[in-house]
């Protein structure tokens, strides 16, 4: 497998790239231990016209500087002062576009993943859901606005495809203040998966 360059993440489809997301492995390295999934979840936000995104109406604060950025960095939040949540930042530079990562399978690093999480990797719940990522894969803030690229964080290709058939749409899970772009299907997950948050 192989590294995903920079100029994948700097495609400025976020749909098609919540989709192609699928299947690709994403590694952390954090206290010298590697752990790895499968990314089976994402959502698609698409910058500054989406009233779901951070970045909508052009908003630039400390926060959510990290998202324009040129696509291939990390963008990572609090979500309720509690859960750390992971987003790709993808596009071009000041162009916001983000791809929230909600869930994985895991890959490698089991035994580290389930001390973590303090479950068996068989229990789907270990890495369902965007906060049960993080913590899974030991994602905080120590990672914001790193290059996914380098040797902290970083995605590889795994080389699995799927068929448009085997991946969901539904609408974003809670962005129900996002009004009608709440209703927008940008949920993509695997079909026959079951380390999803939500089917």
């Amino acid at each position: 497998m192989a590294k995903l360059k920079p100029e994948y993440f700097q495609n400025k489809d976020v749909i098609f790239l919540a989709q192609d997301l699928l299947g690709k492995i994403l590694f952390t390295k954090k206290n010298g231990e590697i752990t790895a999934g499968i990314i089976t979840e994402t959502e698609a936000y698409f910058g500054e016209e989406d009233k779901a995104s951070h970045a909508y109406g052009g908003r630039r604060t400390l926060r959510t500087e990290a998202m324009y950025q040129p696509g291939g960095y990390s963008y990572i939040y609090l979500c309720y002062g509690i859960h750390h949540l992971f987003n790709i930042v993808v596009s071009l530079k000041n162009d916001p576009k983000s791809v929230l990562i909600r869930s994985v399978e895991p890959y490698q690093g089991f035994s580290v993943i389930e001390n973590r999480r303090n479950r068996s990797s068989s229990d789907k719940s270990i890495s369902s859901g965007p906060g049960s990522v993080c913590k899974a894969l030991g994602i905080d803030m120590t990672f914001n606005r790193k290059p996914l690229t380098g040797e902290d964080i970083w995605i590889e290709d795994s080389g699995l495809q799927y068929r448009t058939e085997d991946i969901a749409s539904t609408p974003r899970i809670g962005v129900a203040y996002a009004d009608e772009h709440a209703q927008l299907p940008l949920r993509f997950y695997l079909k026959k998966n079951r380390y999803v948050s939500k089917k």
